[in-house]
């Protein structure tokens, strides 16, 4: 729990930075902010973004503008909706549970998608079980993250001691730097990072999150609890327009690896690559996770990041999806 407050103390500076961009609060509802992060995971909004969805989609509603913020991992992205600064977060259900725990208002609305990081090793590193792993040095992302949490409670149900690896907090930009410098042995990232480590030649999947925690859940979209008690006609349609834009990259993949890679500067064909060797499904449909979720604040308490288990009504308002889809 500790851990998990100094890394929102820590970042506290994002939501000076957001403020300084001259954001609007949800008060006149005219300008909606968007936290996401760099991941294939949540292509969903960069099609959205890119094809002018959620302006043309909100715009009858009063929005005249829409901002996104890029960040690094969840944790700071929450910090950023804790004080207020982002009224939508495409968001890690791990660093949100983390969040809500500490006091954050807000409820998932819709999934994102399931599965989807890989545990990857240099080339020359060694692996036949879990076990290989004790004095290795992994990087992942922070405490109380998807990738965190899983990774540790993995190595615990394999008999290896979390203590016995070095797992050090990075972002997806520096943990890849990091293995292709053989700073770290490995990594345990969300996609595409472990396809662009692959077409490096640096390293090599040798486990995905499918097969650490089966149909786990991974990203979700969030919303605040302002924007849906005092605007539920904008969550409503941001839950149909991420519909929309999820059902669109299911059909049009490479239009979506075209999209995305425009949107972050990465390879186009390093992204294809990616959508096919990742394990993860694209889904909006909450109910598809609700149980994966819930079972995280159990893992995370385990883990001591959160004081207590939460409930599905604790992180959910499945009301939007059903709306949306009626």
């Amino acid at each position: 729990m500790k851990q998990i407050t100094a890394i929102l103390l820590a970042v506290a500076l994002v939501a000076a930075f957001i403020l300084a961009a001259g954001c609007t609060g949800t008060g006149d509802a005219t300008n909606l902010r968007i936290g996401y992060q760099p991941s294939t995971h949540q292509t969903a909004h960069f099609t959205a973004m890119e094809k002018g969805w959620w302006q043309d989609d909100l715009a009858p509603l009063g929005i005249t503008q829409v901002t996104d913020y890029q960040f690094g991992t969840g944790a700071p992205e929450m910090q950023a909706m804790l004080a207020g600064d982002l009224d939508i977060a495409y968001v890690g259900s791990a660093p949100f549970i983390a969040a809500v725990s500490t006091g954050l208002d807000a409820r998932i609305v819709a999934a994102v998608q399931t599965q989807g990081s890989d545990l990857v090793l240099r080339n020359e590193v060694p692996y036949s079980t879990p076990a290989d792993l004790v004095g290795k040095k992994i990087a992942t992302f922070p405490p109380g993250t998807i990738q965190d949490t899983i990774l540790r409670t993995w190595l615990e149900e394999n008999g290896v001691d979390p203590a016995s690896v070095t797992i050090v907090a990075m972002d997806p930009g520096a943990a890849t730097t990091a293995i292709s410098a053989g700073q770290v042995d490995g990594v345990f990232l969300p996609h595409p990072s472990p396809s662009i480590i692959a077409a490096e030649g640096t390293g090599r999947t040798v486990v995905q999150s499918g097969e650490m925690l089966k149909d786990h859940a991974c990203c979700v979209l969030v919303a605040s609890g302002s924007l849906i008690r005092e605007h539920p006609e904008i969550v409503e349609q941001v839950v149909k327009t991420h519909i929309k834009a999820t059902e669109y990259n299911l059909e049009h993949p490479d239009e979506a690896a075209s999209i995305y890679a425009g949107k972050t500067g990465q390879n186009v064909e390093t992204v294809k690559a990616s959508f096919h060797d990742w394990d993860g499904t694209w889904t909006a449909d909450p109910k598809v996770i609700t149980t994966s979720v819930v079972e995280y604040t159990n893992l995370q308490y385990e883990l001591g990041y959160i004081n207590k288990p939460l409930t599905q009504d604790d992180l959910f308002d499945l009301s939007f999806y059903e709306k949306a889809r009626a």
